[in-house]
């Protein structure tokens, strides 16, 4: 799901799946053996024949549903390419195919093969219109208005307070460095332009970081040399650190849900640095590995019982927003360790063009 404004708000005919999301296959998967364990319940008479039929459903069904699977994995950005009920014939053709394939391997050559040929292929025509079903059900579940308001919802939350000591800040400054005041009135603003935008595409991580940095700069208004922010990039070519320069171009051109960093850095400022008189540096990490962005906040904890309930919010914000662009195949951890308190986001990486 590349962009949640993509989704069709019309009453369309039921569009194909992106059968390279790790949700949608495992999704498939249970659709389709569930289907498979109801035809056995209805069929079976006795229950003494239920075991013996699950599992000559299961030789019969498995093999067809892998091949199906993956090539429907194979051939998803074909089908992405192709108009909606272009799509839907080319996936029940593939569907066919698969079980003509798999049929003499499953079934042999035995007498009535013909009679139960058909059969299959009903069987899995059906399923498949099933499973289509089922997914533009949940599509429709989270429709563009709903997922929308969701998303306003979850990305609204910028802390009050700091809106207010932003504003304290300004008043500091504004007489013993006006030009400082009035560059901070314009990163707030830049701020806030950023939190009312439409939220619903992925945006650009140089967007972010740029968004982040305007972030901790007004936060040094009040806490100054106590806060401290370190970047580190690293590819999945020589697995180096180094300051971000030109060779990152390609890895700020990844694309991520809008508001992603800044709630986590924010975070990382009200429960790390700002209860402390101490300096603390926080620590964010960006690499990639493979077909993978991996991003962490690291901060260091003054409270640890504080800071798990303030976090609360904000870490089931962010996993609600990356459940809706990524589904499974993204994944937000914590680890609280040796004074630290480091939060992980793992996602797929996609790339906007140069």
């Amino acid at each position: 799901m590349e962009s949640i404004k993509q989704k069709a708000s019309t009453l369309a005919p039921p569009g194909v799946p992106d059968f390279r999301n790790l949700g949608v296959m495992l999704r498939l998967l249970l659709v389709v053996n569930l289907l498979g364990l109801v035809t056995v319940l209805f069929r079976v008479d006795t229950p003494a024949m239920l075991v013996p039929e699950l599992v000559l459903m299961a030789g019969r069904l498995e093999l067809p549903l892998l091949l199906a699977v993956l090539m429907l994995y194979l051939a998803s950005p074909r089908l992405a390419g192709l108009g909606p009920r272009a799509a839907l014939a080319a996936l029940f053709g593939i569907v066919v195919l698969v079980v003509i394939f798999s049929f003499p391997l499953v079934e042999g050559a035995e007498p009535g093969a013909d009679a139960s040929l058909g059969r299959r292929l009903a069987w899995a025509a059906g399923a498949a219109a099933v499973c289509l079903l089922y997914f533009d059900y949940r599509n429709r579940l989270y429709s563009p208005a709903l997922t929308e308001a969701r998303l306003l919802a979850l990305t609204a939350r910028i802390r009050p307070h700091f809106f207010f000591n932003s504003l304290n800040g300004v008043l500091g400054v504004i007489r013993s460095d006006p030009r400082r005041a009035e560059r901070a009135l314009e990163e707030l603003a830049d701020l806030f332009r950023a939190l009312m935008q439409d939220n619903r595409d992925l945006v650009a991580l140089g967007d972010e970081v740029a968004l982040c940095e305007r972030y901790v700069d007004l936060e040094r208004l009040r806490l100054g040399e106590r806060l401290a922010v370190r970047w580190e990039f690293t590819d999945d070519l020589d697995g180096g650190v180094r300051p971000m320069d030109a060779q990152q171009a390609a890895l700020m051109r990844a694309k991520v849900p809008p508001l992603l960093l800044q709630p986590l850095l924010e975070n990382a400022v009200y429960h790390g640095v700002e209860p402390s008189s101490a300096p603390g540096e926080i620590v964010v990490r960006v690499a990639r590995q493979g077909g993978m962005l991996l991003l962490e906040v690291d901060n260091p904890v003054c409270d640890a019982a504080r800071h798990q309930v303030g976090n609360r919010m904000a870490l089931d914000n962010i996993r609600e927003r990356l459940m809706l662009f990524f589904d499974l195949e993204a994944a937000l951890d914590i680890d609280c360790s040796e004074q630290r308190y480091r939060v992980r986001i793992r996602m797929p990486f996609r790339s906007q063009a140069a």
